[in-house]
């Protein structure tokens, strides 16, 4: 893929870098994006995706703007409220960079729909409040081999990982939270989250997307960034793989 000289002009602070370069960028400009969650984590995420010209980013959330969502969630403004989060998403990122196509999936995520949105990317990142989702999306991009980026916050907290299973050294999401690791009740309505929180981990997860399409610095899959803004701690984990695993374990295997 070619770049115009409008876009060599606006990724040029890209295309000094040496880890990224033109050709970094000729992959982040045909590289296809699968973002489940409009919300706190896909917010920011999104709008740093479509300004660093990656070519396409399906969008999934069947959510609307509420007020309360706006603490958070920058990407959407008042006068969004009511209106379908993926489709107002979408236009905005749209309107950051009239260079990626930005396509609106107003649905929610399910058994029978996963794995033919899975199949459309190259890489999925994952933002949602809900660990059905989470376990359907991540089961789906393991089986199509699609490097999940993984992120969540709640409070003051952050986590970030990446994915990519079917590797033999690497973990797969399960390895990590195991087969059944839903909370009933626990969400950030009832207990709150600090808005920054959404803009730190969602802008790092959209860096950890840009790095699975074209590697640079150390390989971040198999490992968990732990954020606690709280104490001002930021910690790495190495994370196994379970050998018992019921998706990538060896038992299986």
């Amino acid at each position: 893929m070619t770049l115009s000289d409008a876009e060599l002009t606006r990724y040029a602070r890209h295309i000094v870098l040496k880890e990224v370069g033109g050709a970094g960028q000729q992959r982040f400009a045909a590289a296809r994006v699968l973002v489940i969650g409009a919300g706190g984590i896909g917010s920011p995420a999104i709008q740093y995706l479509a300004a660093a010209g990656i070519g396409r980013l399906t969008i999934v959330d069947d959510d609307h703007v509420d007020l309360s969502n706006l603490q958070r969630q920058t990407i959407y403004t008042s006068d969004d409220i009511g209106a379908g989060k993926a489709e107002r998403a979408a236009a905005a990122a749209r309107r950051l960079n009239p260079h990626v196509a930005a396509v609106a999936e107003t649905t929610r995520v399910a058994a029978d729909t996963v794995a033919a949105l899975v199949a459309t990317a190259d890489v999925v990142l994952d933002g949602c409040d809900n660990f059905t989702t989470r376990l359907l999306v991540a089961d789906a991009a393991y089986a199509a081999r699609v490097p999940l980026v993984s992120a969540a916050i709640g409070q003051f907290d952050g986590q970030l990982g990446v994915f990519r299973g079917w590797e033999v050294d690497k973990p797969c999401y399960r390895c990590f939270v195991g087969a059944d690791p839903d909370r009933p009740g626990v969400s950030c309505a009832e207990d709150g989250v600090l808005g920054p929180m959404a803009g730190m981990i969602g802008s790092l997860a959209a860096l950890e997307v840009m790095r699975a399409l074209h590697p640079f610095g150390d390989d971040s899959a198999g490992r968990l960034l732990l954020a606690d803004t709280l104490g001002l701690r930021f910690r790495t984990l190495t994370l196994p793989k379970d050998p018992g695993c019921p998706t990538c374990g060896l038992a299986r295997n």
